[in-house]
């Protein structure tokens, strides 16, 4: 799930933190991104030069762009919600955000909140010896077993909505996963009209006794704990309930996050009937194929794994760039998004605010295949199967490299390095050339992570040979 480039291997399918940045800090570093990347840059706006076409980030210092890719993600700030009485509870208020190094052995954990932070708080507490966690939350959603083949069968669901058929997964899911823990599963609320919840320990810490999952609605905080009105499967929320205190030592408010904003991104984009998540394939604004707000506008899915439509969409914004042939009109742009809401109009989680990954991987190919010019482009885009076509060979370190072309006076003339790779306008090798260079083909990823590129300059060639000297 985790495998965002080709070379990535873990051992566990669901990696630690420490395991992800490792691999990433590694990518970094291999395809020297270090040197193209610029931290604390706040970028509040983007436009496009009248003259060149090209796109302007924050500052024309910074350069000037054939494509944006928007990588914002869906989670921003920490959402802390401000409760009655909270000022009266004698123990500690985290986020659920901020719980690296708290101590909370043999302690009693109230998670508030009922989605995938309130799981992962209730794994921290479990294998941090608290002695007793409960969940208070509004309303339940779907949990899933952590099983590539369940949740692939789950997301075989080409319409992306609830359908006829829509209680078959939800009764098998009842029978051999929930169990006797019925009681918990969504009475009005269909498995495709929400993101569930991936995992396999929660139900079981439930049955354990170290985890109490309680539905209803907080009234107020009080000296000993939180006051909590307990409601049955199927009450509404604010509906009657048995009125208790549960008792508590430590509060976890998994409270979600903010949505980091667009804004930046131009005006036009957020006109109606257009605004996101309405966007061609979700993704591109209507008119811009050379946007692409990868994985920004998401908001619920089944079996959409992150890095394989991540690589999906950033493999169609190559196309668009090096092939203008292959780019759809803003009116194909618009019918495509009319057609999909006619489609889904009876969706209850929204046309394009709910979808399978199958519906997805339906969407990408059915606008491949439409236009005999994205034929070419079929291994690449779907799979990364090898790379920009040949009659446009070159012109992807351009699209990587995101400058204007080097100035000379033919192709044959531009500035190379030693090893032929093309240089930029600062006289360092684009990206594309790093790529490369750095990648043989069958070479052990193990060589690659101990290789330096053969592009490095003359005096830490020099230094790097007297050291070997020595």
């Amino acid at each position: 799930m985790y495998r965002f480039h080709p070379s990535v291997r873990f051992k566990n399918d669901y990696p630690y933190r420490d395991a992800i940045i490792r691999e990433v800090t590694d990518l970094w570093k291999r395809y020297r991104l270090d040197e193209r990347t610029e931290f604390e840059v706040p970028v509040h706006s983007i436009w496009k030069d009248e003259k060149t076409g090209k796109w302007i980030v924050q500052d024309p210092s910074y350069g000037d762009f054939d494509g944006v890719i928007a990588a914002v993600g869906t989670c921003g700030d920490a959402k802390m919600s401000h409760m009655p009485g909270q000022e009266r509870f004698p123990g500690q208020i985290y986020h659920s955000s901020d719980l690296s190094g708290k101590d909370i052995r043999d302690k009693n954990v109230i998670v508030i909140g009922g989605g995938a932070s309130a799981v992962e708080a209730v794994e921290f507490a479990v294998q941090s010896g608290a002695a007793q966690t409960t969940i208070l939350a509004r309303s339940n959603k779907w949990i899933i077993p952590r099983n590539a083949v369940v949740d692939a069968l789950l997301s075989f669901n080409i319409f992306g909505e609830e359908t006829e058929f829509s209680w078959v997964p939800e009764k098998l899911l009842k029978l051999f996963f929930y169990r006797d823990l019925e009681d918990l599963t969504p009475t009005k609320r269909g498995l495709y009209t929400d993101t569930p919840i991936v995992n396999n320990d929660i139900l079981e810490q439930v049955r354990k006794g170290k985890l109490k999952w309680l539905r209803g609605d907080i009234k107020e905080f009080a000296e000993s704990g939180i006051i909590f009105n307990h409601r049955a499967n199927g009450v509404p929320k604010g509906g009657p309930g048995e009125e208790t205190t549960i008792k508590g030592d430590i509060c976890i408010m998994a409270t979600g996050y903010h949505r980091p904003s667009l804004s930046f991104l131009p005006d036009d984009v957020f006109k109606e009937p257009y605004k996101p998540p309405n966007w061609f394939l979700q993704t591109f604004p209507i008119g811009h194929t050379d946007i692409c707000a990868n994985n920004c506008t998401y908001i619920n899915g089944i079996g959409t794994v992150g890095n394989i439509h991540i690589g999906l969409y950033t493999r169609l914004l190559l196309m668009f760039l090096a092939d203008p042939r292959t780019r759809p009109s803003a009116a194909w742009m618009r019918i495509w998004v009319d057609w999909t809401r006619m489609c889904k109009r009876a969706a209850p989680g929204g046309a394009l605010e709910f979808f399978t990954y199958s519906e997805l991987m339906w969407w990408i190919i059915f606008n491949i295949f439409s236009s005999p010019r994205r034929w070419k482009w079929i291994f690449f885009v779907l799979w990364g199967w090898g790379s920009i076509p040949a009659n446009h060979a070159g012109d992807e370190n351009f699209i990587a490299n995101g400058n204007s072309r080097p100035k000379s006076d033919h192709r044959g003339s531009e500035p190379r390095g030693t090893g032929n790779e093309r240089l930029g306008a600062n006289g360092k090798p684009t990206y594309s050339a790093a790529l490369a260079s750095n990648m043989p083909k069958g070479q052990p990823r193990e060589t690659n992570l101990k290789e330096e590129p053969p592009f490095v300059d003359s005096r830490s060639q020099q230094a790097r040979e007297e050291k070997q000297k020595v």
